[in-house]
C-alpha cells in the first residue's frame, strides 16, 4: 500500500500509530447518527489498527485496504477503506468527522481511493452500503457515479431492509 495524493488531502496507509489521533476524530457523536458507535477505548482502536496492518484477511483471499485522510494542516479528518474480494469487487466505506462535512473532502478522498483500487489493487466493481435515511452519503455516492443496486443484488449481497446497496463498475472515469 502506498500514500495517495489528492487535491487538498493525502490518503496515508492506516497504521496502529494513527490510533491516538483517530480516536479523537472518531469520538465525534455526529458520525454515529445512522449506525455503529465510537471505539470502546484507545487500546481497542490501536489493537484493531494493528490487526488491519496485515492488509489481508486471515485466509489471504481478501485485501483489507485502509487509509487515513490527512489534511494540509497535518490533522486527520477521517478514513476511507476497501475490502477487495478475489472476484475484483471492492466493498468501500468512509468516515469523516462532522467538522469536515460539506467541503467536498469525502468526495475527493473516496475518488482518490477509487483510482488507487483500480490502478493497483485489482478492483473492477465497487459496492457501498448505507442506511436509506443517510441522504448525505447517498449524494456523495451518486456524485461518484454509483447507482442503486437491483433488488436481486441487494438480497444477494446481504443488505438489510433499511439499507441501500450502491454499485459502480470501475471502468467508469472517476470525477
Amino acid at each position: 500500500m502506498r500514500s495517495v495524493a489528492a487535491a487538498g488531502l493525502t490518503l496515508e496507509p492506516q497504521r496502529a500509530a494513527h490510533a491516538d489521533e483517530m480516536f479523537d476524530v472518531l469520538a465525534d457523536p455526529a458520525i454515529y447518527e445512522y449506525e455503529n458507535e465510537p471505539p470502546a477505548s484507545l487500546d481497542w482502536l490501536r489493537a484493531r489498527f494493528a490487526r488491519l496492518e496485515s492488509r489481508s484477511s486471515p485466509d489471504g483471499g481478501e485485501q483489507w485496504l485502509n487509509w487515513v485522510i490527512r489534511l494540509p494542516d497535518s490533522h486527520l479528518a477521517g478514513y476511507v477503506q476497501a475490502t477487495v474480494h478475489p472476484n475484483g469487487r471492492a466493498a468501500i466505506a468512509y468516515v469523516l468527522a462532522s467538522r469536515h462535512w460539506g467541503r467536498g473532502l469525502a468526495t475527493k478522498a473516496v475518488a482518490a481511493m477509487i483510482g488507487e483500487l483500480g490502478a493497483n489493487h485489482g478492483a473492477v466493481d465497487l459496492s457501498a452500503v448505507l442506511k436509506r435515511v443517510n441522504t448525505r452519503s447517498l449524494r456523495l455516492l451518486e456524485r461518484l457515479d454509483f447507482s442503486r443496486a437491483s433488488e436481486s443484488d441487494h438480497a444477494a449481497l446481504g443488505a438489510e431492509e433499511d439499507e441501500l446497496l450502491m454499485l459502480r463498475p470501475l471502468r467508469m472515469t472517476s470525477r
